[in-house]
């Protein structure tokens, strides 16, 4: 039974890295409207991203955040550069680590489910980790907890920002146009059993968000004569933090949050979110 079955899911992950989550979506019967939210482009200052390249060899050990990073740090990198033997490699999740590994270069740490800055933290390896001097590859901003954490064990920590994450220029007519065409509460019962409970339901085109700063651009990217559709969409999130945003940020519905912060977990949360919907 394909359990996304006329179900629309907006998928909001950056254009490159969307599809596979589209095609699982798409397997389970639903329809994936790709509304990217956030972009990625080349570092603000690239000679001083390629500077820092150049001093890597210092450092003891080298994080990845995201496989964004990897692809960045990749691209400023020479043809005939080589990694150092005596820096180690960090993963921030799976998908992450899959990158390096596709590009030759040895993980020896990824974090375990739920794939986050909290989870490599819980890393025995990363416990004792006095005097290491550890260098963070990252896009601009982002959330400080790894760095701080990091250097309350006693390492020295810095950033090499070889990535900027910015709003992309799309047009939000597809949104919009999708949003006439879904059932809501207004217009619709046809995923409900009693009419009591179409007051209460939401419009039934959930919203996969990835991040923080995703949410706060599909804000701005949406205009004010359609923004009470999207704050009363449902959403699917991978962490409580960006779910706590949501409700900081008006939208009405309890986010249903992945257990993971990968394509298969988000599957399971839209599943599971479909199966409450059609319970009701």
């Amino acid at each position: 039974m394909q359990q996304l079955s006329g179900i629309t899911v907006v998928v909001t992950r950056p254009a490159h890295q969307a599809e596979k989550l589209c095609k699982l979506i798409e397997a389970e019967g639903g329809v994936a409207l790709r509304f990217p939210v956030i972009d990625i482009a080349p570092p603000q200052n690239v000679q001083k991203c390629q500077a820092q390249m150049g001093q890597l060899a210092e450092y003891d050990l080298a994080i990845f955040i995201s496989s964004n990073a990897v692809t960045a740090a990749l691209e400023l990198m020479d043809r005939d550069w080589q990694w150092p033997k005596t820096v180690s490699i960090a993963a921030v999740g799976k998908s992450t680590a899959q990158a390096l590994e596709k590009n030759r270069l040895t993980v020896k740490h990824v974090a375990p489910v739920p794939f986050n800055s909290e989870a490599l933290l819980s890393l025995p390896d990363l416990q004792n980790i006095k005097d290491t001097r550890i260098l963070i590859f990252r896009g601009n901003s982002g959330r400080e907890l790894l760095r701080n954490r990091l250097r309350e064990r006693g390492a020295t920590v810095d950033y090499i920002e070889c990535y900027q994450r910015v709003i992309p220029h799309i047009d939000p007519q597809p949104l919009y146009e999708a949003w006439k065409k879904v059932p809501n509460q207004k217009t619709s019962t046809s995923l409900l059993t009693s009419k009591k409970d179409v007051k209460l339901m939401p419009m039934l085109m959930p919203i996969v968000v990835t991040s923080s700063e995703g949410l706060k651009n599909l804000v701005s990217m949406v205009n004010p004569d359609h923004l009470s559709l999207l704050l009363s969409s449902p959403l699917v999130m991978i962490s409580e933090r960006t779910a706590n945003l949501s409700v900081t940020l008006g939208f009405s519905g309890s986010p249903t949050v992945a257990t993971a912060a990968n394509d298969e977990a988000i599957l399971e949360a839209l599943k599971t979110w479909a199966l409450s919907v059609k319970s009701h």
